[in-house]
């Protein structure tokens, strides 16, 4: 269940002046098309020339014998890398601001209220097996993906689409409803763009990445060679790539620290200071969106109570979990699930601290006795039965007892998360605000895991949609923020940031808030120093 765990921002199942962003989605807003430019990376990552040549090995968790290799089913670190490694999408997201930035759509425009956009398909670029991209691959891709009886993991972000078709040489897409960040949903790794939309062979790993598909075992390794035909020159940089299954920690370390990979993921914080020790290792940290909760159901008693929500929510000490479960990597939550990666984000929201007294008024206000039955298992998130005990220490200075049930990792996220009424859980990020609240706090949620509905909250999330106006979207966002941190059912004492780590002669390597592994990206991003 580890997959689930880190990858379940990656398999959604249900649905002054301007910056650059808000430049950008007004000018979309406007019909004002998009200037055409490739990813934009952080000037640091090229802090030397990049160097061509060599073989790449990635030693990371996140594969198994069940692994497939047609993007509809893939999920995990292992297939994440590798799908950003042999495709491509019609947009990325810039690694600093996380807005939209030209792939294989070149440009894009939209009509006012955001439910028609059309992108330009960029020309003069090959798949793998020699045949050119046309707009058709990407309509039949999209197709492929949104269609109802799809088991893609990206259908619940295309669930608003109404229309996918070619008209005048572009691909237009309508919605049924105004969505100013569909560019950023179109930049989800489900969706890289196949011959045919990969229909008739969804998983024969041709598109028109950095590298080709040379080989793959599912559960042990996967190979891939430079594609000689790649239409960017700013990528790519080895002449192969090795990704080998590791999903045993010690396994990985030991890889790394004796120079058999150049690069592992999962690093965990109590296992740094060891691979400190290693002369020839370096720790790549990265802020990012996951976040490391306690979840707490708002339709079941006692927590149908908010006054009990807000004691425990006061009760728990925040730095100590990010200083001895976290390691001090990573930042303070403030019990709503957005952090300052998210482009928009609240600002002026005070963080809650540890506050014994105030735990103890809203305790005696709720008229609640007895104690609380939190459940955790380590499978939830690292150390998350550490963090669960810490908070059950300082949860009895103010008065509240909670009563700690270690779960197995077998069935946690079957049988507990999203089934028992107080629990440990993780939740990784999402490309925009509007998909991380529409996951799981949107009442018709699949995955409303605190069970918080509610129908003004349901109604700002819609406007906020299809909202072009940038300072009234983030004002939205703002109360949307305020509301669950006030009134819902969730505790989130830290965001974690990603920690992996590299040989020192890998260079270039991007910290990229969309998500861990660069965003997938580390095998284009990164080149070998001799």
């Amino acid at each position: 269940m580890t997959n689930r765990i880190l990858f379940d921002d990656l398999e959604m199942k249900s649905k002054t002046g301007l910056n650059r962003r808000d430049f950008l989605l007004q000018s979309a807003g406007a019909g004002m098309a998009l200037a055409s430019s490739g990813l934009l990376l952080p000037s640091a990552a090229f802090a030397s020339e990049p160097k061509h040549g060599g073989h790449l090995k990635l030693g990371l968790k996140g594969g198994a014998a069940t692994d497939n290799l047609d993007p509809a089913l893939s999920s995990a670190s292992v297939l994440f890398v590798a799908l950003r490694s042999w495709g491509d999408t019609l947009v990325e997201s810039d690694p600093l601001t996380g807005e939209a930035v030209p792939s294989l759509a070149e440009s894009w425009s939209s009509s006012a209220d955001a439910s028609v956009w059309t992108f330009k398909i960029r020309k003069n670029v090959s798949f793998h097996d020699g045949s050119s991209l046309a707009v058709a691959d990407a309509v039949a891709t999209l197709k492929r993906h949104s269609d109802e009886a799809s088991k893609s993991g990206a259908l619940g972000l295309l669930q608003s689409i109404t229309g996918i078709e070619e008209k005048g040489g572009d691909l237009v897409i309508s919605l049924a409803e105004g969505n100013a960040d569909l560019p950023l949903l179109l930049s989800d790794y489900h969706l890289v763009i196949q011959p045919g939309g990969g229909v008739e062979a969804p998983d024969a790993g041709i598109g028109t990445g950095a590298y080709k598909l040379a080989s793959f075992e599912p559960g042990v390794r996967l190979a891939l060679e430079k594609n000689a035909d790649d239409w960017r020159d700013d990528r790519g940089y080895v002449e192969s790539v090795e990704i080998i299954v590791m999903n045993d920690n010690t396994a990985r370390i030991a890889a790394l620290s004796s120079g058999q990979v150049h690069y592992i993921n999962f690093v965990e914080p109590k296992t740094v200071s060891l691979l400190e020790r290693a002369p020839s290792v370096e720790i790549l940290q990265t802020s990012g969106k996951g976040f490391y909760s306690f979840l707490m159901h708002c339709d079941t008693a006692p927590f149908d109570n908010n006054d009990l929500r807000l004691a425990l929510k006061y009760a728990i000490d925040r730095e100590e979990i990010l200083e001895r479960v976290v390691g001090g990597y990573g930042t303070l939550g403030n019990d709503y699930p957005v952090n300052d990666s998210y482009a928009l984000a609240p600002e002026g929201i005070e963080q809650r601290v540890y506050d014994p007294e105030k735990a103890a008024f809203h305790l005696k206000k709720s008229g609640f006795e007895g104690s609380v039955q939190l459940r955790a298992s380590d499978v939830a998130f690292p150390g998350a039965v550490d963090a669960a005990v810490l908070f059950q220490e300082s949860a009895k200075k103010a008065g509240i007892n909670i009563e700690v049930k270690r779960e197995p990792a077998d069935g946690y996220w079957s049988n507990v998360w999203n089934v028992k009424p107080f629990c440990a859980s993780y939740w990784g990020g999402r490309p925009t605000q509007d998909l991380r609240y529409a996951t799981s706090y949107l009442s018709t949620a699949d995955w409303n895991d605190t069970r918080f509905k509610r129908e003004d909250f349901d109604k700002m999330l819609l406007t906020a949609r299809s909202e072009l106006d940038q300072a009234k979207r983030k004002a939205i966002y703002h109360d949307m923020a305020v509301m669950v941190r006030n009134e819902g059912g969730l505790i989130l004492p830290v965001f974690n940031d990603y920690l992996n780590a590299s040989t020192k002669d890998v260079k270039g390597y991007v910290h990229d808030i969309g998500n861990d592994l660069s965003n997938g990206y580390v095998a284009n991003r990164v080149w070998l120093e001799d």
